[in-house]
């Protein structure tokens, strides 16, 4: 499975010893991208789950969309466009 991720941030975010909860200890950073309160993880990443291999998803508004992949002979970069 693939998720198609948007970002606007422009550059890193740097952790210090503030972003060390001191309850929960360990730092989780989000790797699935729909985290709330990116870099760190929220849990997010259960949604995904039952995600399929081979299926792209979106993820918008709380709600998953599966998107086809269109491949042209032209460019081989991979362009989705919804179902």
């Amino acid at each position: 499975m693939t998720r198609l991720v948007e970002l606007e941030e422009t550059g890193p975010r740097t952790l210090d010893p503030a972003d060390v909860d001191p309850e929960k200890g360990d730092i989780a950073v989000c790797q699935c991208g729909l985290s709330e309160s990116v870099p760190f993880c929220d849990g997010s990443h259960r949604r995904t789950e039952d995600e399929e291999p081979g299926t792209t998803y979106v993820y918008e508004d709380s709600e998953r969309r599966v998107l086809e992949r269109i491949v042209t002979a032209e460019d081989d970069d991979t362009a989705c466009s919804g179902e």
